[in-house]
């Protein structure tokens, strides 16, 4: 592996080693001996000389310390060296007029030193010694720059692979993105699609009426007598509330996408007690019974929740069976397919007795103009049920039916609850006919 050039300053700079001892004539010897290698040698009389010395400077190669010094020896000089984190890579080597015991030997071993050497000093013994210590310690310093390189080239690495996994995570998000893009495309094109048919046909189909009946009153005025004439005029009053009726309900489609109200918690029993007060009249009018049970708070937009109650009972009120009182039920289901996972979301089921569909339909009862039934059969654009479908979809929510001919229908709604929601009182919202 290549070196920095700075490594290689370093590697190629003088190796300095510091000689402690209290006597000059030594320091001078030991000088001498060492002067043809081109160390670098700094002196210090004592121990106290040498700890100042290494406050300032901590690039020694190696130390050569007396054992028997005035004041501080060289043992108490070496355990004070080495409570230093940045001194305790450089060896010591122990020089001692005396022939100690192994358990004084050891004693020196013991805080740091790596070999003795003996006076008098043999100049080759000492030479060699010092070249085997420089030689490890350069061979050492090499490992440690090896090492420092390689855990640069691990963090290189290591960056480069968590950026290519940023990267290749970026792109699964971008594809789903892109998919989710492409299906909303889909579906945007789809609902232009039935828009352009509405504007085509259902729109143009009372549009036509309007015409064909106020040309027969302009141009026939005097030869239809006044029963003809007040029939001409409902029809177009008719298919006027209908074009009406369409245009309405274009609109209210469109603006679920555009609705900036703010989400926040919503007592649904709140919401749909004002949505029964509010019907009230239609209720009465078919003598119809909607019974409500208690219902969580959800997390959503209030408008839009009373919006999507209100649409489902009209749909109950709508498709009712002849000759029958129509019964809707509003109530909260513990668990169902929709919610696996109770704790987080709340299932609200609304049933009716009404004519109910064949479950082929399920899904298409949900897309926007579309009709199961004829307009004579039974008024409508087919949009209401989008409309919820709409509602639930932007509260990250999800709407499902049961259904069968004749038997009533059944509307799941999974709904996000509310924060921190608190215990509902116990009551029961009922709107019941009236007694004749």
């Amino acid at each position: 592996m290549e070196t920095s050039r700075s490594e290689e300053i370093s590697l190629k700079s003088p190796v300095k080693i510091l000689v402690v001892d209290d006597r000059d004539d030594n320091l001078f010897s030991i000088e001498t001996i060492l002067e043809n290698d081109q160390y670098q040698i700094v002196k210090a009389n004592s121990g106290k000389a040498a700890l100042k010395i290494l406050l300032k400077q901590h690039d020694f190669t190696l130390i050569l310390m007396d054992v028997q010094m005035p004041e501080m020896n060289g043992f108490e000089t070496a355990n004070l060296i080495y409570q230093r984190e940045k001194l305790r890579h450089i060896p010591i080597i122990f020089i001692t007029a005396h022939n100690y015991n192994d358990e004084h030997v050891f004693q020196g071993y013991k805080v740091g030193a790596v070999d003795y050497i003996y006076k008098p000093i043999n100049p080759e013994l000492l030479r060699f010694k010092v070249g085997v210590f420089v030689e490890l310690y350069q061979k050492n310093h090499q490992l440690v720059l090896q090492e420092r390189k390689l855990k640069q080239v691990n963090a290189t690495l290591e960056k480069e692979i968590q950026e290519r996994r940023l990267s290749e995570e970026k792109v699964i998000l971008l594809n789903q993105q892109l998919l989710e893009n492409n299906a909303n495309l889909k579906s945007t094109i789809e609902e232009l699609d039935r828009f352009a048919h509405v504007a085509s046909h259902d729109l143009k189909e009372p549009l036509r009426k309007i015409l064909v009946f106020s040309d027969l009153l302009r141009n026939s005025e005097k030869e239809i007598g006044s029963e003809a004439r007040q029939r001409y005029t409902e029809k177009i009053v008719k298919a006027s509330e209908r074009m009406q009726k369409l245009i309405d309900d274009l609109l209210n489609f469109s603006r679920q996408t555009d609705n900036t109200e703010s989400y926040q918690e919503v007592d649904l029993n709140e919401i749909l007690f004002e949505v029964v007060s509010d019907m009230e009249v239609a209720i009465d009018t078919y003598a119809a019974q909607v019974k409500v049970d208690l219902l969580p708070k959800v997390w959503g937009i209030p408008s839009q929740m009373r919006q999507m109650f209100q649409n489902l009972i009209s749909n109950g009120l709508k498709f009712r069976k002849s000759g029958s009182v129509p019964v809707i039920n509003v109530y909260q289901q513990k668990s169902s397919s929709l919610t696996p996972n109770f704790d987080s979301n709340a299932c609200i089921v609304v049933e009716d007795n009404g004519i109910g569909f064949d479950e082929k339909y399920a899904k298409d009862i949900f897309v926007v103009f579309k009709r199961l039934h004829s307009y004579d059969e039974f008024e409508g654009t087919g949009v209401g049920l989008s409309i919820v479908k709409k509602i639930i979809d932007r509260h990250n929510g999800k709407i499902a039916a049961q259904s069968k001919p004749n038997k009533g229908s059944r509307f799941f709604i999974e709904l996000p609850l509310a924060f921190n929601v608190k215990k509902i009182p116990d009551v029961q919202l009922v709107k019941l006919p009236a007694e004749e």
